[in-house]
């Protein structure tokens, strides 16, 4: 099953604006601003940290960093933050846990060639 999701940009870089829906429920509206000048509102980058904290099946954050490289805005990492209560687990079982399963993660997976992905894990 594929995944689908749209986006439409009206204007000009700086001045414009942009909305996008993902599946049924999600949608939102940005502009340069809530991408690059940290204004409050939505952006893509927001969608990318969901969807990575969402492969996580516990208590899971997600940041996602957005630099400019040669000129250009890049992901350049995805920093995770995950916290479990798990009955008969202790805290470097857990650990190998979270680790096994950001490698395992489809999100991680399809960006592991390119950004870096750290993984803090607690157990609570």
């Amino acid at each position: 099953m594929a995944a689908k999701a749209h986006a439409e940009w009206q204007g000009g870089l700086k001045t414009g604006s942009g909305s996008f829906t993902a599946g049924e429920a999600i949608n939102g509206a940005f502009s340069f601003k809530t991408r690059f000048e940290d204004e409050p509102g939505a952006n893509p980058e927001q969608l990318l940290a969901a969807s990575h904290a969402a492969c996580y099946s516990i208590n899971t954050d997600a940041s996602v960093a957005l630099r400019f490289i040669d000129g250009a805005p890049t992901v350049t990492a995805v920093a995770l933050s995950v916290t479990g209560k798990v009955p008969g687990v202790d805290a470097d079982g857990f650990q190998k846990a979270a680790e096994e399963a950001k490698r395992n993660c489809v999100i991680s997976r399809a960006l592991s060639d390119s950004i870096e992905i750290t993984l803090e894990a607690t157990l609570a």
